[in-house]
């Protein structure tokens, strides 16, 4: 038995949930003897490296390097992109890669280096391949960022995958970001960080590796420059990181190390240079642009826990305008399925489920369900009959569908890399659809068991289709979530809505931008919780999956009035925003979730907080298209735009939403004052806006009815108004212009949208704002609003 099987397991039997636990370990069980006949013991094993250089070939953006034992294959692409892969490994396939795979850049050449190595020099980057084998990535002024050293693979005598370790150095001040989703960053210290998507099994907080979303993916910045580096190999691996340090002037530097060791797969890797912006640019050029999510999903969503029924769906929506706080929709999760199978409705709780999605509509409510890819096995279920009927279902190596323990008891899982199965498994959303249900939460998608979340359900023997190419779980794990948000993605992109749906999946992997967002999971309630959810969304933004976020005062534990108030403050400013109803007996049970249960003042506070979201609703927006066009994140950490800057790069306590604002949250209890690091510039407090000049240190108060906001001095933001959009300009700082851009959202996914970019200057005392059009700079077509003038301005 898998030695972390069995370590989760006990862990759940601890948390209370023993029943389920006890199943696990006996799950965790079958499944190992399912690979110890399955999987031949690795056994003796073969060390090899490349070797010495024997002679090259170039071609289009590079060409082949050929050495004693190995070859590698080096290509710069249009974009700027550097691929790299040994033994004969391309691009494709790759589960990461938007098609087309971009082409070569026909002005890069290989060319022979000194001390026997070559070299292909390109716009942006320099690659350079010693005689043994070693790779160096460098900036176009000839400054190594990245060397990796001559990779080693062992592979076994009687046959089999390969595993292999590349070992790289980094510059001695560099820091490691990414990863997918780590609850201890956003920037990474030393340690070993798994590459195997995990739910923890019980709340996690930073201590805890993996989690659900993990990525081969590293963001590494330096004074020299910013770099990005993805190892494409979907196996179980792990990365170990050490930074470096610096001589204080002895010219003895320590550099920082990255050791990437992988179970199998092909080593072969992608390589980005330049400014952060221009790094997500390209790598959401590759790996796909990040879909907007629909208007109404920015909003305020709120999750039912438990059964719900329609009564209750209609208790807590009133409840909510009774204290006039905003609330766009209701994940009703899978309390109100059939035995907790998905696409099904229980019709005891939901007689006329259509109809009454359409009512709640008609008052600005949309309804959310969780997908859990389990399937019961019981003939005459219309989802397994269908499954059955087209052979849909993954399989062990004796031929047998694999079963385990989903939601609804004994399951068994769609094989998600089978193009037909996608296509099966996408049309069942349109039945979904139909039903009035606007949005859809994959749950336990890793796929992980029911009984005992944190083991994976599938044995790694289980055989997968991996588009036609055959393989087994060890290789289909980490995209199994990755495959199953393309189902959804393609099957809903067939229908004729009239507003986009939503897509949230618990796990994935590299290019899952492409299909969706993706909600955090079950972060522990706790202070150290919330500053969990900033390292989370952060992490994801700088993989490319701008829009995420984490449920509003986490799992499990108690949670104060103070805390729940600071965390609905902090996730006012996150892509997602989600609260969670409470569970158990309330009051009693010390598990308030909603609100006005934590007392008249904390309700009061979390109505400015719900209102000050839906007035950013159009900048949100923008930031939303923004990230389709660019790839930049709607949360950036504070070195975004100065990555140069040490103590930037140094600071996880803050961030920035968009470039205009700046966003400090309350990490600690009783604190009404916190310390905040500016970035270059003039920022003004949004609520008292007194200015302040970076960079530098500052003191905020952040009584308890909010906490640290601060706006870019020219910022133009639009909001939303008494009579509709609005810009909220942020007076320039004289001699220095502003900005701002503005997207409309067309939400129904049928139309560009417009981007409109509007300009700001002083002029005396006044700041005049104009749009920019195809003829020149024109008045602004919205109120606008100046803030931060002094009085009479």
């Amino acid at each position: 038995m898998n030695g972390r099987d069995l370590v989760r397991s006990v862990k759940v039997v601890g948390s209370g949930r023993a029943g389920h636990g006890l199943r696990g370990v006996r799950a965790a069980w079958r499944r190992s003897r399912a690979d110890a006949s399955a999987l031949p013991p690795r056994g003796a094993e073969r060390a090899r490296v490349p070797g010495e250089v024997r002679d090259a070939t170039p071609a289009p953006g590079g060409g082949t390097v050929r050495f004693a034992r190995s070859e590698l294959r080096v290509v710069v692409t249009v974009s700027g992109a550097v691929f790299w892969g040994w033994d004969g490994a391309g691009p494709e396939p790759s589960y990461a890669l938007a098609e087309p795979c971009p082409e070569p850049d026909p002005r890069a050449v290989l060319e022979p280096d000194k001390d026997g190595g070559w070299r292909v020099v390109a716009e942006r980057v320099t690659v350079g391949v010693s005689r043994h084998g070693a790779v160096r990535v460098c900036t176009p002024g000839g400054v190594t960022l990245r060397s990796d050293l001559p990779p080693r693979w062992w592979e076994p005598a009687g046959g089999g995958p390969a595993r292999w370790m590349q070992r790289s150095e980094v510059g001695a001040d560099a820091r490691f970001f990414g990863l997918g989703g780590r609850a201890g960053g956003p920037r990474l210290r030393d340690g070993a960080y798994r590459l195997w998507n995990t739910d923890p099994g019980v709340a996690f907080g930073p201590g805890d590796d993996p989690l659900s979303v993990t990525m081969p993916v590293q963001l590494v910045v330096a004074d020299a420059g910013t770099h990005l580096v993805f190892h494409d190999s979907t196996w179980d691996g792990t990365v170990t990181l050490r930074e470096g340090a610096e001589g204080a002037g002895s010219g003895h530097d320590v550099p920082g190390r990255c050791d990437v060791r992988m179970d199998g797969g092909p080593l072969r890797c992608w390589a980005v240079v330049g400014t952060p912006a221009r790094v997500l640019h390209t790598w959401a050029a590759l790996t796909g642009a990040p879909v907007p999510p629909p208007a109404w999903a920015l909003g305020h969503q709120h999750v039912l826990t438990g059964r719900p029924d329609e009564q209750e769906v209609r208790r807590v929506v009133a409840a909510y305008r009774e204290h006039a706080l905003p609330l766009d929709a209701v994940d009703l999760g899978g309390g109100h399925q059939e035995g907790g199978q998905a696409f099904t409705v229980d019709h005891d709780r939901f007689p006329k489920l259509p109809v009454f999605a359409e009512e709640l509509r008609r008052d600005g409510v949309r309804l959310v369900t969780a997908v859990d890819p389990a399937v019961r096995v019981s003939p005459g279920n219309p989802l397994f009959d269908g499954g059955a009927a087209r052979d849909a279902f993954v399989r062990g190596a004796a031929g047998r569908p694999v079963e385990g323990e989903g939601r609804s008891g004994e399951s068994v899982h769609p094989d998600f890399t089978a193009p037909s199965v996608r296509r099966w498994w996408g049309g069942l959303y349109a039945d979904a659809y139909a039903q009035g249900l606007a949005g859809f939460r994959h749950e336990m998608d890793e796929p992980t068991s029911f009984t005992a979340y944190g083991e994976t359900t599938l044995p790694r023997s289980a055989a997968h289709a991996l588009e036609g190419r055959g393989g087994d779980h060890r290789e289909a794990h980490n995209v199994y979530a990755l495959c199953m948000a393309r189902a959804a993605r393609e099957g809903l992109r067939e229908l004729p809505y009239e507003e986009r749906p939503l897509v949230l999946s618990h796990a994935g992997w590299a290019g899952m931008q492409r299909y969706g967002g993706a909600w955090s999971g079950r972060v522990a309630t706790g202070w150290e919780g919330l500053r969990a959810s900033v390292s989370l969304v952060v992490g994801l933004g700088l993989c490319g999956v701008p829009y995420s976020g984490p449920d509003v005062g986490g799992h499990g534990g108690v949670l104060s009035g103070e805390l729940y108030l600071r965390w609905l403050q902090l996730a006012s400013y996150l892509p997602l925003l989600r609260t969670r109803g409470g569970e158990g007996t309330g009051r009693a049970g010390q598990r308030l979730r909603e609100p006005w249960e934590f007392g008249g003042e904390v309700a009061a506070h979390a109505r400015v907080a719900l209102a000050e979201r839906r007035r950013l609703l159009p900048y949100l927006t923008t930031l939303a298209h923004l990230a389709w066009l660019t790839g930049a994140p709607l949360v950036r950490p504070l070195w975004w735009g100065a990555p140069e800057d040490r103590a930037l790069r140094d600071c996880e306590d803050a961030f920035l939403l968009g470039d205009c604002l700046l966003v400090a949250p309350v990490f600690e209890a009783g604190t009404g004052r916190r310390t905040v690091r500016l970035p270059r510039g003039r920022w003004y407090d949004t609520t008292t806006e007194r200015a302040y000049d970076g960079p530098g240190l500052v003191t905020v108060d952040t009584p308890p009815s909010r906490i640290a906001v601060l706006a870019r001095a020219g910022a133009v933001l639009p909001v939303s108004g008494d009579r509709g959009p609005e810009l909220e300009v942020w007076a320039p700082a004289r001699g220095r212009p502003g900005a701002g851009t503005f997207v409309r959202d067309p939400d129904d996914g049928a139309d560009q949208p417009a981007v409109e970019r509007f300009v700001a200057h002083r002029q005396g005392e006044r700041v005049v704002v104009r749009q920019e059009a195809e003829s020149g700079l024109r008045a602004a077509p919205y109120p606008v609003r100046v803030r931060g003038l002094p009085a009479g301005g």
